[in-house]
């Protein structure tokens, strides 16, 4: 049966690919799901859909647990912590009493997108052209939402400017923007330290995005000799093998 389930997960016959496209879909609607629900309140109707999330998710967690040779390499990978997020985040408020606030955690299944684009990656060359616009729109999109959930989580309770999620993503967003146009200010100390944080590194991941779309460090221009496919827009030599490149450069700084 381990190897059944092996193929499924790591095959490559028609079966298996079918098989991991269902569980991209299924990411990718989990993605959706946590992004509109953090806008509107939980009702009886979202409780179900929560136990549902989570109990899928649950079982392939369960699985690809009893599939991994090694666990502590899993460990290190992002997948691995957002999938675990996602069970305490979905099952846990719904199991114990008073673990609601652990719902913030789980914008931290945006973590996800990064296999998610691995997976793309391997399969289309679309996604493999166009790698650094699309990791620095994951970049820039799972800062945005991770800490609108921290904002929310510190505001909520102490800030009346702050009552719901989309009153945290237009704090998050004017912040990242330095708009600030001070109708909502974060309160607490813990408060400002995260509006201190998303300006530092959301502003940074802002302008990395605005670098890959219109001045990109490096452009993809294949090596004639060792297949090397990315160079900076100046570069005369392959820096892998040293063969001479001819790079069509418009000569900017």
């Amino acid at each position: 049966m381990r190897d059944t389930i092996r193929a499924l997960y790591e095959g490559d016959s028609d079966a298996a690919v079918w098989f991991r496209y269902t569980l991209l879909a299924f990411d990718l609607l989990t993605l959706a799901y946590v992004i509109a629900t953090s806008f509107i309140a939980h009702t009886d109707w979202l409780l179900w859909c929560d136990l549902a999330f989570g109990v899928v998710i649950l079982l392939d967690f369960a699985v690809r647990a009893w599939l991994e040779p090694n666990w502590k390499q899993a460990l290190t990978r992002l997948s691995t912590w957002a999938d675990i997020v996602a069970v305490l985040s979905f099952l846990g408020p719904l199991l114990v009493n008073g673990l609601g606030f652990l719902r913030v955690l789980r914008t931290l299944r945006l973590l996800k997108s990064y296999e998610t684009l691995h997976r793309l990656r391997s399969d289309f060359d679309y996604f493999r052209r166009n790698e650094d616009v699309f990791l620095a729109v994951i970049n820039l999109g799972v800062f945005v939402f991770v800490m609108t959930g921290l904002i929310y989580a510190s505001q909520v309770r102490v800030n009346d400017k702050v009552g719901n999620y989309a009153d945290a993503f237009y704090f998050t967003m004017s912040t990242l923007t330095t708009t600030g146009f001070g109708d909502i200010v974060a309160v607490g100390l813990w408060g400002r330290l995260l509006s201190v944080f998303v300006m530092i590194f959301g502003v940074t991941l802002f302008l990395q995005l605005a670098q890959v779309l219109f001045r990109p460090y490096k452009v993809r221009f294949e090596c004639p000799n060792c297949g090397l496919l990315k160079h900076d827009r100046d570069a005369v030599h392959c820096k892998h093998c040293g063969d001479v490149v001819h790079i069509e450069y418009d000569g900017a700084v």
